[in-house]
């Protein structure tokens, strides 16, 4: 559910190609599982990973691969289930699709490619409130399970500079106001709930939390200029965050205090995925960070292709890379 580094340069891009007002079906692939992949998701009936050319996968074992009807060919950045049926995906032109039979076929809820940006990672608090945000502040939310998303602004994370240069422009040039607001903000790139706060990572060093489901939100003490792609806690109530070229800090109570962790490769990480104590980063350059016991240790992958995220399972980890699935044993 994230800001891929490995992608970096095509969603920094927006604007150099042309747009199509009506979406087109994803491209048919016939080892669809072996092209980029930017996340995966484990349901109930197996695992489903989404990723270039509007590509969508699912597995009910992790080894045999079947594509789902997607009706869009947008790169996809983040996907996100509610239960073995319910799922989300979104990515490139503010993109949100919606499945109800657990990955299969998919179908279109918001296609703004105007807009020009895309959405990176998405979450549902229930079956009807939803979140989705992405580059330059871009927040959308739905109270009606996806049927209509409303576009949101989180003056909350403005620096103060910026919050009275906006409030002096609103007024007396409305035109001026809304291209500012369209690129004010840092690219907010994923998003984690422990059940009573949401927690977002982002660009410029950006970690904040809300209380009030994102509607407002509250930045942490700047720890580090460069950017996070995912935060996660661990079932000791840990944050972990990771970012650029290695990048990882912890926090032991909550947020107030941050303090970082070596590692041993300066691979940046893309995506966090937690099994109770255990937080297993995933990185470009065939990296995999394992965190446990306050330690770091790592697992590299013989073809080196960046990994953009993870789900474990039993004593495997599923891995949506560069070049499709792959899996490595859990140590």
């Amino acid at each position: 559910m994230k800001f891929k580094v490995l992608i970096f340069v095509l969603l920094t891009t927006f604007g150099t190609h042309c747009h199509s007002n009506e979406a087109k079906a994803s491209v048919e692939a016939k080892h669809a599982a072996n092209y980029l992949l930017t996340d995966i998701s484990k349901v109930k009936n197996g695992f489903v990973a989404v990723g270039k050319w509007g590509n969508i996968v699912f597995s009910n074992d992790g080894q045999s691969w079947q594509k789902a009807q997607v009706p869009v060919q947008v790169l996809l950045t983040g996907v996100y289930f509610l239960d073995a049926k319910t799922g989300w995906a979104v990515g490139h032109d503010s993109t949100i699709i919606h499945t109800q039979d657990g990955g299969s076929t998919w179908q279109i809820q918001q296609y703004l490619p105007e807009v020009d940006k895309p959405l990176l990672d998405i979450y549902f608090f229930n079956e009807k409130e939803g979140l989705a945000v992405g580059a330059y502040g871009l927040q959308y939310r739905t109270m009606d399970a996806g049927k209509s998303w409303q576009k949101e602004f989180s003056s909350s994370l403005l620096y103060p500079e910026d919050g009275e240069y906006l409030a002096e422009i609103k007024q007396e040039d409305p035109e001026g106001y809304e291209i500012e607001t369209a690129s004010i903000l840092p690219h907010f790139n994923s998003l984690y709930d422990d059940g009573s706060r949401l927690y977002l990572a982002g660009e410029v060093g950006l970690l904040a939390f809300s209380q009030d489901k994102g509607k407002t939100w509250t930045r942490f003490n700047e720890i580090y200029h460069g950017s996070f792609f995912s935060i996660n806690q661990l079932e000791n109530k840990q944050l972990i965050a990771g970012g650029l070229r290695g990048t990882v800090f912890v926090s032991n109570d909550l947020g107030k205090s941050w303090y970082r962790v070596e590692t041993t490769k300066n691979a940046t990480i893309n995506s966090i995925t937690v099994d109770k104590n255990t937080a297993y980063l995933s990185a470009n350059n065939g990296v995999v960070f394992i965190y446990k016991n306050g330690q770091i240790i790592e697992q590299q992958l013989e073809d080196g292709k960046a990994v953009l995220a993870s789900v474990v399972d039993d004593k495997r980890l599923i891995l949506a890379t560069e070049a499709g699935v792959n899996e490595v044993v859990v140590k």
